[in-house]
């Protein structure tokens, strides 16, 4: 169904040209041509809409989702160039109270999500919506999930053929040699030549200020005259530069597990802060597999456990499991168990099994898995378009390899693993983007609300802290003692009831909120 249009085509671009310009006394940013046709391309998306109809098979979702597409320009200083499609989807508000069926909730709008990345497809965010924890906000809001330019159908990116993406089995040194940097070295160049050969001039247009661009013509193609978001992870930060480029279209914000927005870190320095996280989370596992030691039996220590795990990183190394899963396969199950506290049980359950002799649950987990491929490519090609792209990176190997050899001393879980994946940008050949000094001040910026789990390693606390310091009016909820990545709608009832408060009524404490820590998992037995 196409949107209402209130005003005439070139009424509605006078209207957006005046609102998207910063409030007074906001700080300057880059690119006012771009700006300008972020309010062509916003007032085109107003008055063509958004048809909704049923999901492309290829999408994977039920009758109940609805998808569309919207139109954005390839390069916002030429909005009346080159279109590309962005794929939407959208559940409408149920009006149901799940806690009292004879009262009708009223609509309050569309809440879109973005789940982060980059390089994540938000397509499946509307189901979550029979999720009990969701349906309150599913009642009232229509749920709205997209792929951002480069994501599965929206014109995606590709860096290499997907048939060869997944290199399996393979090592995980976390002190590597020179003889293995320098095939590293020789990868990342080649990845980013790939980058370049594949996408063409156009590569250059992926990055977080297009995005943040998009989702004002999104919101402008929805209906919606101030925006309800939701973001996760790099969802925080692809917000919190909507919320500079355009702090009067904002409605509600709601930033899950935010990305340290200091331009300083943008990207490289909050890798390595993220690395450094990513040893201590990885200790919280060990030692809660160290208290579940009569189940597992890989140690009752959190050191007995890392002798176990390193028993089997090197048996991997010998004689990979069924052919496919090596060190590199094994470290990169086990960093999933960093983002998310519920994978514990399985993840220990698999080393125990593989240790014993059973390796079938380890395949299972840290096997690749060549349907996914395409789709895992994908996801890769457009993170490290956009990293790449944002902002400077060092561009001398002997700056990665000093800052990365001297993190590695004290938090070699993470830290080589995580130099391979943002080396290409070592070498990348687009030019960079400025980055933009994200900020608020008071009366310019509706109020939002910032989520943090204490010990979240993908996105250390000190980045919440940041953005509520740049975001004036901002209300940081943590929920203290945990480490789950992303806490919005998981099963912190006290989180929950922050998130419907603020979505639901506007509502939220004066500066700050605390919540207790989500029980730990339980351990399941290993036969």
């Amino acid at each position: 169904m196409r949107a209402p249009a209130l005003y005439s085509a070139a009424g509605s671009l006078l209207l957006t040209t005046l609102t998207a310009a910063p409030a007074h006394g906001a700080p300057a940013v880059p690119g006012a041509a771009e700006l300008r046709g972020t309010a062509v391309a916003a007032a085109r998306a107003r008055v063509e809409g958004l048809d909704f109809g049923a999901c492309p098979k290829v999408e994977d979702l039920p009758g109940s989702v609805q998808c569309g597409t919207v139109s954005v320009p390839l390069d916002y200083a030429r909005p009346d160039g080159k279109q590309i499609r962005l794929t939407v989807s959208r559940m409408r508000a149920t009006h149901r109270d799940p806690g009292n069926s004879k009262r009708r909730v009223p609509r309050q709008g569309a809440l879109v999500f973005n789940p982060g990345g980059p390089g994540a497809s938000g397509m499946f965010f509307p189901l979550i919506g029979v999720v009990p924890e969701w349906k309150r906000l599913a009642a009232a809001y229509d749920l709205v999930g997209y792929a951002p330019r480069g994501v599965g159908r929206s014109a995606p990116l590709s860096c290499k053929d997907p048939k060869k993406f997944f290199t399996a089995p393979s090592q995980a040194p976390t002190h590597p040699s020179e003889s293995y940097k320098q095939e590293r070295i020789a990868r990342a160049k080649a990845y980013a030549r790939g980058c370049a050969e594949r996408t063409g001039d156009s590569l250059r247009h992926y990055t977080s200020l297009n995005n943040a661009r998009d989702l004002d013509v999104l919101r402008a193609a929805l209906g919606e005259q101030r925006l309800t978001f939701m973001g996760a992870s790099y969802g925080t930060y692809l917000g919190a530069l909507y919320a500079t480029l355009f702090p009067s279209h904002v409605r509600r914000m709601v930033f899950d597990s935010a990305v340290n927005p200091d331009p300083e870190q943008i990207w490289y320095r909050n890798n390595l802060d993220q690395s450094a996280a990513f040893e201590g989370r990885w200790a919280d596992f060990r030692e809660w597999v160290a208290r579940h030691d009569d189940v597992y039996g890989l140690g009752g220590t959190a050191q007995e456990v890392q002798r176990s795990y390193d028993r089997a990183a090197a048996r991997l190394a010998k004689k990979p499991a069924g052919g496919k899963v090596g060190p590199g396969q094994l470290q990169g199950a086990f960093l999933s168990a960093g983002y998310y506290d519920d994978y514990w049980p399985h993840r220990a359950h698999a080393l125990s099994a593989y240790l014993k002799g059973d390796p079938k649950p380890l395949i299972e987990q840290a096997g690749p898995h060549p349907e996914a491929a395409a789709e895992a490519e994908n996801a890769n090609a457009v993170y490290t378009a956009v990293e790449c792209n944002d902002a400077p990176w060092p561009t001398r190997w002997e700056v990665w390899d000093r800052d990365n050899t001297r993190l590695a001393r004290v938090a070699p879980f993470e830290t080589w693993d995580n130099v391979w994946m943002n080396l290409p940008c070592a070498y990348w050949p687009a030019p960079r983007q400025q980055v933009v000094d994200v900020r608020a001040g008071f009366g310019e910026l509706p109020p939002v609300l910032v989520l943090a789990a204490e010990r979240d390693a993908a996105t250390p606390y000190q980045g919440a802290l940041e953005l509520q310091r740049r975001l004036a009016g901002a209300v940081l909820v943590t929920e203290r003692d945990a480490g789950t990545h992303g806490i919005a709608g998981g099963p912190n009832a006290c989180v929950n009831g922050y998130v419907e408060a603020y979505l639901l009524e506007g509502r939220l404490p004066v500066r700050r909120g605390s919540c207790a820590p989500h029980a730990e998992p339980k351990p399941t037995v290993a036969r």
